[in-house]
């Protein structure tokens, strides 16, 4: 293999195009300059159809789970009571942060790798007994390759109670529809480095109006991720309360021309295209996988290991073909490998994973299975096409 020939299918990071890489190189400006509040108002704007959004999105210097403490601290009081959906390891780290912060967490604990049903939901909630303050949920937990459905757990949330609902859209955003006010989302929140083809570094906050006043009235401790103060700094001058990183959002902007270039329904087509070929792919092969096709993700895959050959498949897939992959979180630890195929990511990258999987499996276990997974992944992009 030519080292230099590097193949990223982790559930993120994933692979940031050569455009984006070139927009990112752009002189630097000054983000107190008369320039950067043109750039920020155009990226926030342009972001708007890919969160869903009625208002600009907020960005921040900082990582996805910037976000999501981000999106806690402004809403939490210590005392609050509040219901976290945990369905993986993001789950879990959700409800982490709330408790953090001083809430009572209400864990509605789903089977990993299963998605919450929303009846699962509204019998929880009517269980409670309590003022919920707020319903966290992951839209696609990446630990599990599990697409939870958003829209319905809104319906639910929203006709039970008056709490307020916030997501997890880190691993999934810029690759699936999402309608903030339809689906009854109130905070909506992302990250730089998965389906938005970016390096690590950018947080993103999509407020709805439905948040704002909660947020404007929350007593809770914060500073660097006070929302009051990005959006207040947003609608007075166009600008940041803190140094932006201004270099990761000229690159946001040239991802936002890539969507309006392909357009963003055929973005969505694509990743569930790519979702059902890596599916389908695997399923020639006979690898198992960890969820259904029901509640399964479009942005990424999860293959259980259910024995020493396909435990060894990810380190020899990249010792031998120089394709990362990504390995189990917490109690799913050895237990599965996930294949990222979200953002810069082709029909043809697919079956290139697909055929360094069949090499792997024929040098591991001696199985012929070689151009079995690769042509049904075929048919289905045929059938697609």
């Amino acid at each position: 293999m030519l080292i230099d020939q590097q193949y990223l299918f982790a559930p993120g990071p994933t692979p940031v195009p050569e455009r984006v890489k070139h927009a990112m190189n752009l002189p630097m400006i000054a983000h107190r300059g008369q320039e950067f509040p043109v750039l920020l108002e155009e990226v926030a704007t342009r972001l708007m159809p890919v969160f869903g959004s009625k208002n600009p999105v907020t960005i921040l210097a900082s990582s996805g789970t910037s976000a999501l403490e981000a999106a806690a601290a402004n809403v939490i009081t210590e005392g609050d009571d509040v219901v976290v959906i945990v369905a993986g390891a993001f789950g879990d780290r959700f409800a982490s942060i709330c408790e953090t912060f001083g809430a009572n967490v209400h864990r509605l604990e789903v089977e990993w790798g299963k998605a919450c049903r929303p009846e699962q939901l509204e019998d929880f909630l009517k269980s409670l007994d309590k003022d919920v303050k707020a319903v966290f949920a992951t839209y696609c937990e990446t630990s599990t390759g599990v697409m939870q459905p958003i829209k319905d757990l809104g319906s639910v949330t929203k006709r039970v109670t008056n709490a307020l609902f916030i997501v997890d859209g880190v691993s999934n955003i810029g690759a699936v529809p999402v309608d903030m006010e339809a689906w009854q989302i109130d905070i909506l929140v992302s990250g730089s480095q998965k389906a938005l083809m970016l390096p690590p570094g950018l947080a993103f906050v999509a407020v709805a109006d439905t948040a704002k006043e909660v947020i404007r009235q929350s007593k809770s401790k914060r500073f660097y991720l006070d929302l009051n103060r990005y959006l207040a700094s947003y609608e007075s001058d166009r600008s940041t309360p803190f140094t932006p990183a201004v270099s990761l959002i000229y690159g946001a902007r040239e991802v936002c021309n890539m969507f309006d270039e392909e357009g963003f329904e055929n973005v969505i087509k694509r990743h569930e295209l790519l979702k059902t070929m890596m599916r389908e792919g695997l399923k020639a092969v006979e690898l198992p996988l960890l969820t259904s096709d029901e509640d399964a993700s479009s942005t990424v895959t999860a293959v259980r290991t259910v024995n020493d050959q396909t435990k060894q498949l990810k380190k020899v897939l990249k010792d031998q073909f120089a394709i990362t992959l990504g390995g189990g979180q917490k109690k799913l630890k050895g237990e599965i490998f996930r294949i990222g195929h979200m953002g810069y990511c082709t029909p043809f990258d697919v079956l290139k994973v697909l055929s360094s999987i069949e090499m792997a499996i024929h040098s591991l276990e001696g199985r012929n299975v070689l151009g079995a997974g690769v042509k049904r992944a075929q048919e289905v992009w045929i059938d697609n096409v």
